[in-house]
């Protein structure tokens, strides 16, 4: 039966993604047949053996490492506002971004980071059919996040067809940043956080080969990367901080503003239709829910969470599986778990759009034109990574 659900949410994924396709006739079967091969065997690596047992652990460890030295400068500032235990949500998830992103810096400005994200976008760009280019983005947007990395590729933003320029966005808005992993981990277990940010790499390519299908030749492959000014170390480690907080505070303000939204929506209809609102999206989404693998006693629950992640952001949504999944099936909270871990939800269409404008307003523009194309195809990858864990949990 699992196996069956399986082929079942690959046909139903498939079904959605063709329907939206802008040449048909040029999607590219074999990168996609090879990448979900690759996936299968990734997902069965890190969920199902040893190896990927003690990868797992190991992140896990060295991200709950980094949040124990954060916590010594949010406590030095903030220690006397919170009980013993009950250090409130911004203090002890949002703040200690502040410092992932001075790691994130340090890496940058020492030549480390980059040398990585090239490194791993040549391999990516082997396999999944698309120029370096998009190979490049998709791996540095998971790191230095989806606003941020259109500023390393400045040169040429100007200068990209729209059917590229779609696949950049799409990778942005498909990942996470690395910068706020450690916060996911605080939320769902490591191992999915993990799994979930391997797997939208490769599911990001997939539903861009049918959605957005295009080939690029060689000569219009070429990767030239923005260099940042140089700066000195402290002029550095200054910016980073100022972008963590400044990434902490939008999180928190955008929680506040979407939790109290929800409410004051669920409390309108419960008083007017007996019903909440999020119960009413439950339905909706149940059936995709249910091609993800969910059990069927399930997937209404699991239908508002996942609709609570598109309509608000992945937090707001993680939290309400945190209160909720001692309820669920480990194989409902695996699924949904993978299916958070990206970005793929409204706000990111002001975001990426807001980016590209700034560097290039013409560009921006036409990023704003296909906004809702954006966040229909990030939300296919969504569901493609859980349809892919759901055959090995």
């Amino acid at each position: 039966m699992k196996f069956l659900t399986f082929i079942l949410g690959l046909l139903v994924v498939y079904g959605l993604a063709f329907i939206a396709s802008s040449d048909r006739k040029k999607i590219k079967y074999k990168p996609i047949f090879i990448m979900i091969v690759i996936e299968l065997i990734l997902t069965y690596v890190l969920l199902n053996t040893e190896f990927g047992l003690i990868i797992a652990k190991s992140l896990s460890t060295f991200f709950n490492k980094l949040l124990e030295c954060a916590a010594s400068g949010v406590n030095f500032v903030f220690g006397g506002l919170a009980n013993e235990g009950q250090a409130p949500f911004f203090l002890s998830v949002l703040l200690p971004i502040i410092f992932i992103s001075i790691l994130i810096g340090i890496l940058e400005h020492f030549k480390i980071l980059p040398l990585i994200i090239r490194g791993i976008g040549f391999l990516l760009s082997k396999v999944n059919g698309l120029g370096k280019l998009e190979s490049y983005n998709a791996v540095a947007a998971a790191i230095v996040g989806q606003g941020e990395v259109f500023i390393t590729v400045k040169n040429q933003l100007s200068k990209l067809p729209k059917k590229r320029l779609y696949t950049l966005c799409a990778s942005s808005m498909s990942t996470v940043s690395m910068s706020i992993v450690g916060s996911y981990m605080k939320m769902i277990e490591p191992k999915y956080v993990v799994t979930a940010i391997v797997l939208n790499l490769f599911s990001g390519f997939i539903i861009v080969h049918i959605i957005n299908p295009y080939t690029v030749e060689k000569d219009e492959d070429l990767l030239e990367l923005q260099e940042n000014e140089k700066q000195t170390f402290f002029e550095m480690l200054g910016e980073y901080i100022m972008v963590g907080f400044k990434i902490a505070v939008i999180v928190a303000a955008m929680l506040i503003g979407f939790v109290a939204l929800i409410t004051a929506i669920n409390t309108l209809f419960s008083s007017i239709f007996g019903i909440s609102f999020q119960q009413i999206l439950g339905y909706v989404f149940s059936p995709i829910a249910f091609v993800m693998g969910i059990p069927a006693s399930e997937m209404v629950q699991a239908g508002s969470i996942m609709a609570t992640k598109i309509v608000t952001n992945e937090f707001v949504a993680m939290i309400d599986l945190t209160k909720i999944q001692h309820h669920l099936s480990a194989r409902t909270v695996a699924i949904l778990s993978v299916f958070l871990v990206s970005f793929a939800n409204f706000s990111s269409i002001g975001n990426i759009a807001g980016a590209t404008k700034g560097i290039d307003e013409k560009q921006g523009n036409v990023v704003s034109k296909f906004g809702l194309k954006l966040l229909y195809g990030a939300a296919l990858v969504s569901v493609l990574s859980a349809v892919i864990v759901s055959v090995m949990v």
